[in-house]
């Protein structure tokens, strides 16, 4: 397969937490919900390695813990959004202010080399290739995949991030 085409129908998801939940960690939280996705039309092709970053905007807040993967769905762009949703709100997720604390939130990064701004969906996601932690764990599974209207690998984007600079891998076996 062409390195530069591997991914043109790669779907791509963030994870991210900072509450834990009804689960003891925020990485069991997190592999439960991975473990929730076939049931909704999603089926985990490959994932990152956890990633922890400071809060953003405010660092007060608990650190979160991010992962990306792609996924595999004969869904529509705004299906898959509805499945992540529902997924979210299976966790206890609840949208009462933006960038406030969450036991889940699931984005929708890319859905193939679609490129969607309607009816309050916009794919590719509008921020994803300014924060270092989402484009870093996409970096480990997708380094070539190329951002559908920035036209950058992610690799690159994971380099020049300027949002959650601090984001890193988890080392093994560290709790969280």
């Amino acid at each position: 397969m062409d390195k530069n085409t591997q991914f043109d129908d790669a779907v791509i998801v963030a994870l991210g937490s900072n509450l834990p939940g009804d689960y003891p960690d925020v990485p069991t939280l997190l592999e439960a919900a991975l473990e929730a996705f076939p049931a909704h039309g999603l089926t985990v092709l490959a994932r990152s390695s956890w990633w922890r970053s400071a809060a953003w905007p405010d660092p007060a807040q608990p650190a979160y813990t991010n992962g990306v993967v792609l996924v595999e769905t004969a869904l529509s762009v705004r299906q898959t959004l509805l499945q992540l949703h529902r997924i979210e709100a299976a966790f206890g997720r609840r949208r009462a202010e933006p960038n406030a604390p969450r036991t889940l939130d699931l984005d929708l990064i890319a859905h193939g080399r679609a490129v969607v701004e309607e009816g309050g969906v916009t794919v590719p996601h509008p921020r994803a290739h300014e924060r270092r932690f989402v484009m870093g764990p996409l970096a480990q599974v997708a380094p070539d995949w190329r951002h559908p209207t920035v036209n950058r690998r992610a690799g690159d984007l994971a380099n020049t991030a300027q949002v959650g600079r601090d984001a890193a891998p988890v080392p093994c076996g560290v709790a969280q």
